[in-house]
């Protein structure tokens, strides 16, 4: 959510921020600034509501604005409406003509995050004579950053620290001093900060995509810590203001993996990456003999074989893995798993065992409800394990263990690669326990490893017969409602269909286990409600089929979505799409390309913006 972008260097600093913001659109944002200085002179800021482009007209692509060392944003709106005066940058000294493009300030700075005791860090400064212009938590923010540089030192690191102390939330904080041209300080809580270096540059993102263009070797700024950007080189300093080293981090994909390649969306791009994502995901911890290695989890097997109880939190699509990866641990190792919401496990009382393994799944690594539950499952003693696609973030940091997905860049904001790359992961996770455990033959593990690496070539020949899910979707790019229901896995699949159809096509979309549809939600069919049925499982399939003909039978439209062979479907279901066959606990990573196929034609239709739906963002860095 929201995107940070800074320069500090030789070149002209706002086109290069304004590049860096385009590349951070798919967080989500509902109006951009910039804010840069030409050496000692006064700052120079411009803000503009809605998209990066109107920001683009009214700075001429940055080039109306002189100087090198600069800052820009884009907003999500939390406190206060979306609006020039609420859009960052923001000043600590506001006064007739602060919001012309020249002005005259001592602290200009951009953040991410909530602020949750902005009230009564407001109170505070207003009692030292502070006003406010904005309706904006950023605002104190910066201003309390200014009150402690007056009072004190005027020291911009010992400023930062100071404020860090007092604030509760989350919030990463890219600040610009008028005592302190050409340098770039920033702080980071809980919401990621990415810093690259060049020999005569250095440049400050929120994420990845935004630096790819200029470096691949970036410093992730770690939790409660701080950074000093001069042109070419990066200080960091722990909470009392103490320099400390920070790891260097290569990344591996360059910046044409963020680029759409010839794709009209990166949506459909990433959708056609799943194949590569997921072998690649596969290839990364399983070797020729079949030995599945997590190389940065080192659970031995007696680790696994003390394990009485697993706990998986996620959020959002992350949290649909969690419920397939549910069924397939409990039936392949018997190990009982209970499946949270990451924001309903951190505020629950749960009795963990500490013979437990807590497990959380997130695609940035930064997600903040997912990070509290990760660091309440440490707080009780239990060892955690986090899948993640992000090297460095937050949550692969804090983990005890850590299994990354090799998904590579995801720009959309409905996810599809990066969640069945986890899927790919909890496979193997269920298929190295049992094997420690037990609970599976020698042949039959060598029959489950030889069919996960046969996923990525059927999730290519289900692509390759899009254009048909593409007709379906044009006849029903106008329905208000949609239901999708399934049983075991196919329940958790069509949880994950219906969010992609709610996510990009604003369609109201629920999913049901199928056997619930008699307990209430059937009253809602009507003639011609699409409904979806996903049967996959051979011994769930007949009483699924049952309740599609419960539901065509009170004037539904029925979507079969099923396994090659299983052709009696097409007597209940008026559209039937067939995936090929495969292990029945690997089916989601089938029978879901349909859906997010199905999801983004509609979306399509409706001429809607696919990569960058309304009201939503792709890293959810607070509550």
């Amino acid at each position: 959510m929201c995107g940070i972008v800074g320069y500090t260097g030789k070149d002209q600093a706002a086109p290069i921020l304004l590049e860096g913001l385009s590349k951070l659109e798919y967080r989500g944002y509902d109006s951009a600034g910039i804010a840069v200085r030409d050496g000692e002179d006064a700052f120079e800021m411009v803000k503009a509501k809605g998209r990066l482009f109107n920001l683009y007209n009214k700075t001429d692509g940055g080039r109306a604005l002189p100087g090198s060392c600069g800052i820009g944003h884009t907003r999500w709106a939390t406190h206060g409406e979306p609006s020039e005066v609420n859009a960052h940058p923001h000043i600590s000294d506001w006064f007739e003509g602060s919001g012309t493009a020249e002005f005259d300030s001592d602290v200009v700075g951009v953040h991410n995050g909530i602020i949750e005791n902005y009230q009564e860090l407001a109170d505070k400064l207003v009692r030292n004579d502070y006003t406010f212009y904005s309706q904006t938590d950023t605002e104190v923010l910066i201003k309390l950053v200014d009150y402690y540089y007056k009072k004190y030192t005027h020291d911009p690191v010992d400023a930062m620290s100071k404020t860090m102390v007092r604030v509760r939330g989350s919030f990463a904080l890219a600040l610009m001093f008028r005592d302190h041209p050409g340098e770039i300080y920033v702080a980071r809580k809980d919401s990621p900060l990415v810093v690259g270096v060049t020999d005569d540059a250095s440049y400050l993102a929120s994420d990845v995509p935004a630096l790819l263009k200029y470096t691949r070797d970036v410093y992730y700024v770690g939790n409660l810590e701080m950074a000093r950007l001069v042109p070419g080189d990066v200080e960091f300093y722990n909470l009392d203001g103490d320099q400390t080293e920070t790891l260097l981090t290569r990344i591996d994909w360059d910046a044409e993996a963020a680029e759409k390649g010839g794709f009209e969306h990166f949506m459909i791009k990433e959708i056609h990456e799943q194949p590569k994502a997921v072998r690649d995901t596969l290839n990364s911890c399983l070797d020729t003999d079949g030995n599945i290695n997590f190389k940065d989890a080192s659970l031995s097997d007696e680790d696994i074989r003390n394990i009485s109880q697993i706990y998986i939190a996620a959020c959002g699509s992350a949290y649909h893995v969690g419920v397939t990866a549910q069924y397939v641990i409990e039936d392949l190792t018997g190990i009982p798993v209970r499946v949270d919401l990451a924001s309903e496990f951190r505020y629950r009382n749960l009795p963990l065992s500490s013979k437990s393994l807590a497990v959380f799944i997130s695609q940035s690594g930064e997600t903040a409800d997912t990070l509290a539950a990760l660091r309440k499952a440490r707080e009780q003693g239990l060892p955690t394990l986090a899948i993640v696609n992000v090297l460095g973030s937050s949550i692969a940091r804090e983990a005890d263990h850590v299994v990354y997905t090799m998904a590579g860049p995801e720009i959309s904001v409905a996810t599809t690669k990066a969640y069945s790359a986890q899927l790919m992961v909890c496979y193997m996770l269920a298929l190295r326990f049992a094997k420690a455990r037990g609970t599976l033959t020698p042949e039959k593990y060598q029959e489950l490893t030889e069919e996960l690496r046969s996923l990525p070539e059927k999730i290519e020949k289900i692509l390759q017969d899009k254009e048909r899910i593409q007709w379906f979707a044009s006849k029903h790019a106008h329905d208000s409602d949609m239901f999708f229901i399934g049983r075991g896995v196919d329940y958790s699949v069509s949880m994950e269909g219906s969010l992609k159809m709610k996510e990009i096509s604003y369609i109201h979309s629920e999913a049901y286990p199928a056997g619930e549809l008699k307990h209430g939600t059937i009253s809602l069919i009507e003639e011609g409600t699409l409904v979806v049925g996903v049967l996959t499982q051979p011994l769930l399939m007949e009483k699924t089929l049952s309740n599609l003909v419960e539901c065509k039978s009170r004037g539904a439209y029925i979507m079969g979505l099923t396994s090659y062979g299983n052709y009696s479907v097409e007597d209940t279901a008026n559209f039937t799409v067939y995936v090929p066959k495969t292990d029945e606990h690997f089916s989601a990573s089938l029978s879901v390309v349909p859906l997010q196929l199905l999801g983004y034609y509609l979306s399509v239709s409706k001429g809607l913006d696919v990569d960058k739906p309304r009201n939503l963002a792709k890293s959810v860095t607070v509550e």
